[in-house]
Formats: structure tokens, C-alpha cells, sequence
């Protein structure tokens, strides 16, 4: 029974958010704000989080810098406000979904599933085996874990379907909505900036250990370079 982190300031939300996600056969645990929330994630090493932006104590955004310094649980961004750039924020900051309040627990629900979904599947075009490799890059399906050469490249589950739709055909370029479609599983429709603030966040990474595998072509789209 996968667990469900919900960090939010008002416990109205946290109980609407719990009730429907136990209904749906998740366990659930409760944080009030982001430092409480971080004490949490340490307990309970839950499945995904998912955690409102504007909270006291530690807002979301800065729970979410301290998640990723350690982790790369899944987490959703609960939010009052619907601006782009909020919601870029929150992708840039390593958030795998963004959820606008008033939301439906029933969506949030289905996100939750979907993205978890993507932890569990694997990539049926890949032939045998868990693993691909180009070069000095190295992914392990088995695990979800990113290697240049032998050092781990933490990626959230967004950018680690990313990295792995261009493995999967290295030297092919994918257009945005090629490479969002071997992201997620849900079918949804995402900004062009949403997917290439996914890419940044991926190249950033790699760029941290002096690689940069994937190349831009500016209006068309991204492919893997030679590693």
C-alpha cells in the first residue's frame, strides 16, 4: 500500500485530500507545514508528496529544495494561484505535477495514481534486460537511477521518462510532445515551457558533472547527444 505525504497549513484540505486518496487504497500521513513536513518525509519515507506552496514555518517551495537535496520522491504542488510562472516555479524546483486550488480530490487522486504509474512501468520498447546505455550515460529501470559514468545523477520521475524516451532512440529528435508523450501516462496536455523547464532540470544535473547529453534544436525539439 503505496503512502501518501499531505503537507498543507489548513486541516480541512489535509482531511478532504486523506479521505479520498485512503478511499482510493493509499495509506496517508499529515504535515501542517514544511518543517514539520520534512520530520515526516524522514519517518514515514512515503511514496509521494504532495505539499502546498504558500504554508508557515517553511513554505513548499522550500520544503520541496530540501526534499530534493535528499530524495527524488514524487511530489505535487497544491497552489491558490493558477499564473504560468507559478507553475513553472514549482517544475523548475523539481515538482512532477501542479495542482490548482479549488481542485477536485477525485483529479488529484488520478494524478497521484498516474504519476506513480510512471514509477512502476517500464519502457516496453526496450528489448531484454533493465537497463540502457549510450556512451558514458546509464540508466537502471530496475531502480530508476541515472549514471554518467559511475557517478548517480538524482532525476525526479518526469525527467527520469524523459532521459529515458531519448535513450531509447539515441539521435532521434523528439519534439515536445513526443517527448512528453514517454513521459506521462495520462494523456495530458502540457505547456511548451513545462516540458522544456523538465529538460533544464535534467541538463542542469548532468552539467553539475561537466556532461551535457542532451542536444537542442532550437524550434524543432531534443535529442540525445553522443555522451
Amino acid at each position: 500500500m503505496p503512502t501518501i505525504l499531505i503537507v498543507d497549513d489548513d486541516p480541512h484540505i489535509r482531511e478532504v485530500i486523506g479521505f479520498a486518496l485512503e478511499k482510493a487504497g493509499f495509506a496517508t500521513v499529515e504535515a501542517e507545514n514544511g518543517k514539520q513536513a520534512l520530520a515526516r518525509f524522514h519517518e514515514a519515507r512515503p511514496d509521494l508528496v504532495v505539499l502546498d506552496i504558500v504554508m508557515p514555518e517553511l513554505d513548499g517551495t522550500e520544503a520541496c529544495k530540501a526534499l530534493r537535496r535528499v530524495s527524488a520522491v514524487p511530489i505535487v504542488f497544491l497552489s491558490s494561484r493558477d499564473d504560468e510562472v507559478d507553475r513553472i516555479l514549482g517544475l523548475e524546483l523539481g515538482g512532477d505535477d501542479y495542482v490548482t486550488k479549488p481542485f477536485s480530490p477525485r483529479e488529484l487522486t488520478a494524478r497521484v495514481k498516474a504519476i506513480l504509474r510512471r514509477g512502476q512501468a517500464h519502457d516496453p520498447t526496450t528489448p531484454g534486460g533493465r537497463g540502457l546505455e549510450h556512451g558514458r550515460l546509464r540508466l537502471d529501470l530496475d531502480r530508476y537511477t541515472a549514471f554518467w559514468r559511475d557517478q548517480e545523477v538524482v532525476l525526479t520521475l518526469t525527467e527520469f521518462g524523459i532521459l529515458r524516451t531519448l535513450l531509447g532512440h539515441p539521435g532521434k529528435v523528439f519534439n515536445r510532445d513526443q517527448l512528453m508523450d514517454g513521459s506521462y501516462q495520462d494523456y495530458r496536455v502540457v505547456s511548451d515551457r513545462t516540458i522544456d523547464s523538465h529538460v533544464r532540470r535534467v541538463r542542469a544535473k548532468f552539467k553539475a558533472l561537466g556532461a551535457d547529453p542532451i542536444d537542442t534544436l532550437h524550434g524543432i525539439g531534443y535529442r540525445l547527444g553522443p555522451c
